[in-house]
């Protein structure tokens, strides 16, 4: 959803952001190694000591950089096979991070907040695992000649939903309740979306 509405507005957005960088002489690539850097130190940095608001900045002002690496490569012509699959492999690295620093909140200092505190971290911790499974599974869909971009949970609509509640759970302090039902609704989201990989993949496989 957010790949089809929202990515036009930021590539005209970020565009003479990417055309600044280019005349510096930055590479992509280290715009998308950068952003991946600045993912995993907000989440990791600031999510296990609960400070959920400063953490979920951090992470949404680095978390553009995936759209600014493409809109650089694509200006200077060097989208390739290496650029697509070091921003793919760094995208799971600062997904893991951020669900991660969550999981490490809720089983260490948020343990002291609440009786729920070891079933958000089990929450975070499933968020975590499914989402890998569904970027997984269209992974080897791809490697095996098929496709699998099916799914009612993206990578990018998990990402937003997950920072938007993030962040407001940590600006307003709301009950730990508001962000556990969005953990458990994203968990049910991603599990659904690997069975339909899973069932899309099979079709493809039965027709061949």
């Amino acid at each position: 959803m957010l790949n089809r509405y929202a990515r036009a507005f930021f590539t005209k957005l970020l565009s003479p952001v990417a055309a600044v960088l280019v005349r510096l002489g930055i590479s992509p690539d280290v715009v998308t190694v950068i952003g991946t850097l600045g993912v995993c130190f907000g989440a990791l940095a600031f999510y296990p000591r609960g400070e959920l608001l400063v953490g979920t900045l951090v992470i949404t002002f680095f978390v553009f950089s995936d759209t600014l690496d493409g809109i650089m490569a694509r200006s200077t012509g060097r989208s390739g096979n290496w650029g697509a699959y070091l921003d793919s492999t760094l995208d799971r690295v600062g997904d893991a991070a951020i669900f991660g620093g969550l999981v490490l909140y809720f089983a260490g200092a948020g343990r002291q907040e609440g009786e729920l505190s070891p079933v958000m971290a089990g929450l975070a911790l499933a968020c975590l695992i499914l989402g890998s499974v569904v970027s997984y599974a269209k992974a080897r869909a791809e490697g095996l000649g098929m496709t699998a971009n099916v799914g009612i949970a993206e990578r990018a609509d998990r990402l937003v939903v997950v920072l938007i509640a993030t962040g407001f759970t940590g600006l307003l302090d709301l009950p730990w309740i508001y962000l556990g039902v969005v953990l458990a609704l994203l968990a049910v989201a991603s599990l659904i979306t690997v069975v339909q990989r899973m069932l899309e993949v099979r079709r493809q496989a039965l027709a061949l």
